[in-house]
């Protein structure tokens, strides 16, 4: 069992290690996009990459539409294992929707023998992610 403090370095460690192995600007949060942000999440149980629409309900239907109209695309030409979450609730309650790969394989941050794994599958998820939203970028954002 490990400490709250163990746990937070540990984290910190993982994260620390991910940016050194793979030296490189995400888009995140950038996207100039209202309410639409990529994400990376890696906790005890689950490692994922995530398209998350947070903003408010108007505008999170106008872009989930056309994230719809695009899935066929996402999912034969960059990621086939995409899931699609119209509805999608966050550990607090919040509702948003979400497009999100997860890694099948049980993994943990606190089990530093999953890290290269997680490591890999967040680098490939990730570029193959913005790499589809680079090229549809003008559409989402009309």
């Amino acid at each position: 069992m490990f400490s709250k403090e163990d746990s937070r370095q540990l984290k910190q460690t993982f994260w620390t290690s991910f940016g050194k192995s793979f030296p490189r600007k995400w888009i995140l949060y950038d996207t100039k996009i209202k309410g639409m942000s990529f994400k990376f999440h890696f906790d005890t149980k689950i490692a994922l990459v995530a398209l998350d629409l947070e903003d408010d309900l108007e505008n999170r239907i106008n872009i989930w539409e056309k994230l719809e109209a695009l899935k066929s695309i996402l999912k034969d030409d960059f990621l086939p294992e995409a899931i699609y979450e119209e509805t999608f609730f966050l550990e607090n309650g919040k509702e948003i929707s979400r497009i999100y790969l997860q890694l099948p394989q049980k993994v943990s941050i606190h089990n530093k023998n999953t890290w290269q794994e997680v490591m890999v599958f967040f680098n490939d998820t990730m570029t193959r992610l913005e790499a589809f939203f680079e090229d549809y970028k003008d559409v989402l954002n009309s």
